[in-house]
């Protein structure tokens, strides 16, 4: 008998052998579900200001959600981050309906919510087509447009968040002990310890966790993986974070802003670019900059080459703007450097002896503000670009670039980033080569939910922007 893929590929319709095929493999994955006392599936996806929505489904109907799927309204793709509602030209209004399905590949139980399952939403039309504002199908299909080229890559997230005792909405650090400090892990050691078991039972590999700078702040970072599957884990990541934080009478906040007097939290991106065919990593082994080969250099210099429109995708919102200043370690300014923490691109080679394998280019100057999906689609588009043009980096910047003259930041072409939402808009908008990768609607929407979001905070001071960005990613 002839073999329909689980997953429908890119561009393609659910038709009704794909949708049986679906059906007879969510039956069998309900069955063994239940089998473990798992009672509900919760579907995700991650709307355009970067708040991962839901509709969940009791574990006896994810045999009627991966056929059929479960209606959803697609003006959640232009709600803005305190729920309020904007319109763009494709996406607006209380008419129209599109459809989750589950994807059973990625489907995981949840340690830290007993008797919960996670499946991330693909999402189609009722049609069967791929929805236009699906995030997750676009990564996929710059995926797919890598390796048409030959290319693939890893990819992972780096999760920020602070941890509030308080019960309110203002932030109360759970921890006082040092930045990195040992105190800080010796202070919530059993938060910790059930965080890393929750994570290992989900099926996340942890590299390293750490305490991070600001009070109350920790980091974790998570073993690179394909584009799609890095966006799902950083999700996966978030959430489980979240639970187990409350489990523990805590409050877990991702913004990028947590309070205006301190440092907020990033979402810093690691990359690197393999050849499909011999498994080589592009980010090492070559005679350009660092050890880079050609390809690798020039998948670097696409992503710094549209830095100033990427931050609309990857420093979304208002509280971005009050995390990427100078000398904060934020990457404030488009350059790039070996290991420098202040340039906007790092560039990592790992120890010697493991170049060939750990070196990344590791994008700082994004937050947690951001859709996973859609930051790792702009970002490819851009190594892509690069690749095709053929592109070189400049010279590296080995200091903190704020601290060079003016003139000389000038010369050598070291350009500070976008101070705010508004021109980081402008330059997304004037980019060719995102609007082509990203489509129209996704362009369109992206735009009209900044700008929403722009007239949603005019006049705010930085503590009432804090405050109302806190709790909500």
């Amino acid at each position: 008998m002839e073999q329909i893929p689980d997953t429908v590929p890119v561009g393609h319709r659910l038709d009704a052998r794909a949708r049986a095929r679906l059906g007879a493999r969510a039956a069998e994955t309900a069955r063994r579900l239940a089998g473990e006392d798992i009672v509900a599936v919760a579907l995700t996806w991650v709307d355009v200001s970067g708040i991962t929505r839901t509709k969940t489904v009791p574990v006896e109907r994810l045999e009627h959600a991966a056929t059929w799927g479960v209606g959803m309204s697609p003006v959640f793709d232009v709600f803005l981050l305190d729920d309020s509602i904007t319109s763009g030209r494709h996406i607006g209004g209380p008419s129209g309906d599109l459809r989750l399905h589950p994807d059973l590949d990625r489907l995981v139980t949840l340690a830290a919510l007993p008797g919960w399952a996670h499946a991330p939403a693909l999402r189609y039309a009722q049609d069967g087509s791929v929805h236009p504002l699906d995030t997750r199908a676009l990564l996929r299909r710059e995926t797919e447009r890598l390796a048409s080229a030959g290319w693939t890559v890893k990819a992972a997230f780096e999760i920020e968040w602070a941890v509030s005792k308080g019960d309110g909405d203002d932030f109360v650090p759970a921890c006082r002990g040092p930045a990195y400090g040992m105190t800080r892990v010796t202070e919530l050691a059993g938060y910790l310890r059930d965080l890393l078991k929750a994570l290992k039972a989900t099926g996340v590999k942890v590299v390293q966790l750490h305490p991070e700078y600001a009070a109350g702040q920790y980091e974790v970072s998570v073993a690179a993986e394909g584009p799609v599957g890095a966006a799902d884990t950083a999700v996966l990541v978030r959430e489980t974070i979240r639970a187990v934080s409350m489990g523990h009478g805590l409050a877990a906040t991702f913004s990028p802003k947590v309070e205006a007097d301190s440092v907020g939290n990033g979402a810093h991106v690691h990359l690197s670019l393999w050849r499909e065919d011999t498994s080589e990593n592009a980010m090492a082994g070559g005679d350009g900059p660092c050890g880079m080969t050609a390809a690798g250099e020039a998948f670097a210099a696409g992503i710094l080459a549209r830095l100033p429109a990427l931050l609309a995708v990857g420093a979304p919102s208002v509280a971005s703007y009050l995390r990427l200043v100078p000398s904060h370690w934020a990457g404030a300014f488009a350059c790039w450097g070996l290991e420098n923490r202040e340039a906007a691109l790092r560039f990592v080679t790992g120890a010697e002896g493991e170049r060939s394998v750990a070196a990344n280019l590791e994008v700082k100057c994004v937050d947690a503000a951001a859709n996973p999906y859609l930051l790792l689609a702009a970002l490819l588009a851009a190594g892509r670009d690069g690749i095709g043009a053929e592109r070189r980096l400049p010279e590296p910047v080995g200091v903190d670039p704020a601290g060079l003259p003016e003139a000389e930041r000038a010369a050598r072409g070291i350009r500070p980033l976008p101070a705010s939402l508004k021109e980081a808009v402008a330059a997304f908008e004037a980019d060719d080569v995102l609007r082509d990768a990203l489509g129209e609607a996704v362009t369109d929407t992206v735009s009209a939910v900044r700008r929403g979001e722009i007239d949603l905070l005019d006049g705010a001071t930085p503590e009432e922007v804090a405050a109302v960005t806190r709790w909500r990613h």
